[in-house]
Parts: structure tokens; C-alpha cells; sequence
């Protein structure tokens, strides 16, 4: 695939809930290739944003009728098509999927099947052929997690059910890698081995899009950072250039102190 095509692509772009606006004239756009962080304080938009991509929010129309969002270059969508086009992790994600559980017993590898059909588990009656199971044992061997195969999601930890997760989000080889804060609930040494995973599939060419709010997750694979505040771009521009302590701390609103070693960024509050 071409590194000049685009994933994302917004032109003033808003979205609205509850009379107010979540997301306010967002004009960007994301390319293949260009590993992005979108980083910013809770209720910044930066899951709205992903949601956008992923057409789980629609924004709101343009009076001439232009479109505000387009996908891989493409206005209109077929969700479940779309959806195969990316690879998309995230808590929420991992909670559906243990509802899911509650029904059908999920294994991981039902789990990584069912990224196929772009869905969380899958019908008896669904075609499986071995071409799929080969494919499925491959995406679990390349994070680390054909060990995991048969077992229950229910006896997984949370730091193993995520490495299934990202199993399941490239069983269908896709354009793009979407992580909208996907450590949520990890400890300290399985959040460092979730991004060690995450860098290596930088590494191997998948683009990399990471929402987050924790500066010590933008991976020195990163190219590109964009700082969400109030719905709005506060900042957008390469790593080096916006991660920096006046910026940030525009963003969050709190002074903040920023800190690079080794590729990577710490925060510490106060100047």
C-alpha cells in the first residue's frame, strides 16, 4: 500500500451530544505509514475521534452538503467492510467481548476467528475453513500468544486478553492498527509488554494509531503527535515539536513538566 494514502481525512468536522460539542471543527487527515498519537485529558475527544474513523459516531452535516469525514478516501461505508479494513483494540472492546463471553464460552481462538466476521464471537453456522484457523494460529504466534489458544477468555488475566485482542484485530491482515487507550486496566509489567507488542508490529510496517492520555505510551516508533483539548486540535506536528512542556501543558490545562529519554516521554506535574 502506498504511504500517501490516507487512513483519515476530516474537514471541518464537529460532532455533538447533549447540545454540546464533543468534537468542534476538526480538520485533519492521517496517512498510511505515519504512526500517530492522538494524546489529550479526558473528555478531550480523542475517542470520539476514533469513533469517527470507525463509524461508531457520525458528525454532524455540512450545509453544502460536502462530506466532513472520509475513510481510506472514501465517504460511504459498509461498516463490517470497513471495520476489516482496520485492526481496533480497545477496554471497551475486551468488556464486550466478556459479554459475549457469557454466551458463547469464547476461546482466544474463537476470539481471533471472529475478527474475520467483525464480530465479537461467531455463529455455529459461520464458514471456517483451515486457511482461517492457519491464519488465526499465525496472528497468535506473532504476539506472543499461541500458548493461549484453547483457553477460556474467563481464565485469561486482562494483560492476556488484550495479546488476543491484538491477535484479533490482524487475523485479516488489515491498513491499519486503531488503539483507543488500550491499557486501560493493565499493571505496570503488562502495560510495557502490551506496547513492547505494539512496537514491534510498528516495526513490521502496520500503522499505528494510539489514543491515549499516558506520555510514556507514545512509542519512539511515533512519527506524529496531535493534542486534543475541548474538541479542538491544541497541537499537531511531528513528536519532538509538539511533545513539549508549554504545549502540554496548554492541553491539560495543569502545568506540566515533560521529560525525554531513550525515545521515550515522562511527565511530571508542576513547571
Amino acid at each position: 500500500m502506498s504511504s500517501h494514502q490516507t487512513i483519515l481525512e476530516l474537514d471541518d468536522a464537529s460532532v455533538m451530544r447533549d447540545g454540546r460539542y464533543i468534537l468542534d471543527g476538526l480538520t485533519l487527515a492521517i496517512h498510511c505509514g505515519e504512526h500517530t498519537a492522538i494524546i489529550g485529558a479526558n473528555g478531550s475527544g480523542k475517542s470520539t475521534l476514533m469513533k469517527l474513523l470507525t463509524l461508531q459516531h457520525y458528525p454532524l452535516a455540512h450545509v453544502d452538503g460536502t462530506p466532513s469525514v472520509r475513510v481510506f478516501g472514501r465517504e460511504r461505508w459498509d461498516v463490517f467492510a470497513l471495520r476489516r479494513q482496520l485492526g481496533i483494540v480497545s477496554s471497551d472492546m475486551h468488556l464486550a467481548l466478556l459479554d459475549a463471553h457469557a454466551v458463547n464460552h469464547l476461546s482466544a481462538l474463537d476470539i481471533v476467528l471472529s475478527g474475520f466476521f467483525a464480530s465479537l464471537g461467531y455463529f455455529e453456522q459461520a464458514q471456517i475453513d483451515d486457511s482461517m484457523r492457519e491464519r488465526a494460529y499465525a496472528a497468535l504466534n506473532n504476539v506472543g500468544a499461541l500458548a493461549l489458544a484453547q483457553k477460556s477468555l474467563d481464565c485469561m488475566s486482562t494483560g492476556e486478553a488484550r495479546r488476543v485482542l491484538i491477535a484479533r484485530a490482524l487475523v485479516h491482515e488489515p491498513q491499519a492498527l486503531i488503539l483507543d487507550e488500550p491499557t486501560t486496566g493493565l499493571d505496570l509489567v503488562a502495560r510495557f509488554g502490551f506496547m513492547q507488542i505494539v512496537r514491534n508490529l510498528a516495526r513490521q510496517g502496520r500503522t499505528v494509531i494510539l489514543v491515549t492520555h499516558h506520555f510514556d505510551e507514545v512509542i519512539p516508533e511515533i512519527q506524529r503527535v496531535i493534542l486534543l483539548r475541548h474538541g479542538r486540535i491544541a497541537a499537531d506536528g511531528a513528536k519532538a515539536e509538539v511533545l513539549q512542556s508549554a504545549s502540554v501543558s496548554a492541553a491539560f490545562e495543569h502545568a506540566i513538566t515533560l521529560h525525554e529519554s531513550h525515545g521515550y516521554y515522562h511527565a511530571q506535574l508542576g513547571g
